[in-house]
C-alpha cells in the first residue's frame, strides 16, 4: 500500500463520534478527511444527532439517508453495507476508520475489507458482557490497524492473532476533549432549563441478548432512583432491540420536576453536567470512561459492561443487578467512590493517532494470524510427536 491520503470516519451514535471527533479535528490538518453518517444520528426520536456533526463545520460529511431502518439489526447491518458499498467506490478512500462494537463500525469493517481498503479501529480488544463483545473482536480481525486504550486491551488484540507492531496505545480518544476548555456548567443549565442545584445522571441501555427483561429491568432502575429522592438527568438508549421499552417508560416520568429528560445532548455539554454531578448510574460506557476520568462515583447496573473494569483500578465504580435494593444501597454508598483515574489515557490520543498514520509504514491489506509462542511451540511439539 502507499501513503495513506484519504480517510472516511465511520460514526452511527452520539457514543462513538464522541470517541472519534477528537481524531477528526487533528486528522483533517494534514489528511483529505471525509465522515460518513449513518445509524442513530440520523434518527428523529433519538436527537437527529447529525446536527451535532454539522454544526461542528467539517467539509466532506456524508448523510446516508439512503440506509432503510427497520429496528431489526441484522437487516439493518445489510442495509448499511449497501449504502457503504456505492460511498466508499465513490471516496475510494485509503483508510477506513471505525469504533468500538456497534453493526456500523461492523459494516464499515467489511465493507473495507471486501473492497481492500485499509481498517483503523479504535478501542478494540475490549471486554463486554453482550454480543457487542464478539462484533468488536470481529472487527479487530478485519483491521490493520489498532488503536488501544491501554496495554490490557493490547495483550488481547495479541490474542487474537494480531502483529504487534501494528496495536499502538494512544488512550481513548473522548479524553482529548474531556480536558479541554468545556462550556461552563451554569451555561448548560441555562441552555437546557436544569434548575437542579444538584443531580445524578442516569442512562440505561437494551441489552440485546436481554431484549425481553428490558421492561423489568428499566422499571427496577427507575424505581430505585425515585426512593433515592434525588434529581436525575435521564439521556434516552441507543437504538439497540429493546430502546423503545425503556424509552416507553422513561417518558412516564415526563412531567416528574425531578427528572429532566433528553433524547440526546452534544458531547461537551454531556461532559460538563458529568463534571458536575453527583453520580452516574445505568449501563453507558460513560459510567466506566468518562466518569474515571473525573473521579465521579458510578453505578454499572447489569451485564452490559461487566468484565469491561476491574475495581483495583476503577474503585469509582459499584456493580448491581437489576434489583431495585441492591441499586439503592450503591446510591447510598457513591459518596465513599469519588476516584480519580488516568487508566484510559491522558488526552493525547488524537496527536499519537495522526502520527501513526503520517509514519509512511506500509501496512498490507492482506492479513495473517500471528500465533503467539506458546501457540507455536505446541504446534511443533505436536508435530514432532506424531510425525517424527
Amino acid at each position: 500500500m502507499g501513503k495513506i491520503k484519504t480517510i472516511v470516519f465511520i460514526t452511527g451514535t452520539r457514543a462513538d463520534y464522541g470517541k472519534l471527533k477528537s481524531l477528526i479535528k487533528e486528522t483533517q490538518k494534514c489528511f483529505k478527511t471525509h465522515i460518513y453518517v449513518c445509524g442513530m444520528h440520523l434518527l428523529p426520536q433519538y436527537g437527529s444527532t447529525y446536527n451535532d456533526i454539522m454544526n461542528d463545520g467539517y467539509g466532506n460529511i456524508h448523510l446516508a439517508n439512503d440506509i432503510v431502518f427497520t429496528g431489526k439489526m441484522d437487516i439493518d447491518l445489510a442495509s448499511t453495507i449497501i449504502s457503504l458499498n456505492s460511498y466508499i467506490n465513490a471516496i475510494k478512500p485509503d483508510l477506513i476508520v471505525v469504533h468500538g462494537d456497534r453493526t456500523e463500525a461492523l459494516a464499515g469493517a467489511i465493507s473495507g475489507m471486501l473492497n481492500n481498503v485499509l481498517i483503523a479501529h479504535i478501542e478494540g480488544g475490549e471486554v463486554t458482557g453482550t454480543v457487542d463483545e464478539a462484533i468488536r473482536h470481529s472487527i479487530s480481525k478485519m483491521a490493520q490497524y489498532h488503536f488501544v486504550a491501554n496495554y490490557e486491551s493490547k495483550l488481547r488484540i495479541l490474542q487474537l492473532g494480531e502483529r504487534e507492531e501494528n496495536i499502538h496505545i494512544i488512550g481513548s480518544p473522548d479524553i482529548d476533549i474531556m480536558l479541554s476548555e468545556l462550556p461552563s456548567i451554569n451555561e448548560v443549565k441555562y441552555r437546557y432549563n436544569i434548575e437542579f442545584d444538584e443531580y445524578a445522571i442516569l442512562i440505561y441501555h437494551p441489552v440485546t441478548t436481554e431484549a425481553l427483561a428490558s421492561e423489568n429491568s428499566i422499571r427496577q432502575v427507575l424505581t430505585a432512583a425515585e426512593k433515592s429522592g434525588n434529581n436525575y438527568i435521564i439521556i434516552y438508549p441507543n437504538n439497540d432491540l429493546g430502546s423503545d421499552v425503556i424509552i416507553r417508560e422513561i417518558e412516564k416520568l415526563k412531567f416528574n420536576k425531578k427528572y429532566k429528560l433528553f433524547p440526546s445532548l452534544p458531547f461537551e455539554d454531556f461532559l460538563s453536567l458529568l463534571k458536575n454531578s453527583l453520580f452516574i448510574i445505568g449501563n453507558s460506557s460513560a459510567g466506566i470512561r468518562e466518569a474515571c476520568v473525573y473521579g465521579i462515583p458510578a453505578i454499572d447496573i447489569g451485564t452490559r459492561q461487566y468484565g469491561r473494569y476491574q475495581n483495583s483500578y476503577l474503585r469509582n465504580i459499584q456493580h448491581s443487578r437489576e434489583k431495585e435494593n441492591e441499586i439503592l444501597s450503591c446510591i447510598k454508598q457513591t459518596a465513599r467512590h469519588k476516584c480519580v483515574s488516568n487508566y484510559f489515557g491522558d488526552g493525547n490520543s488524537a496527536k499519537l493517532f495522526v502520527n501513526v498514520l503520517k509514519s509512511g509504514r506500509a501496512t498490507s491489506v492482506q492479513k495473517k494470524f500471528i500465533d503467539m509462542n506458546e501457540t507455536q511451540e505446541a504446534i511443533q511439539n505436536y508435530i514432532n510427536e506424531v510425525c517424527f
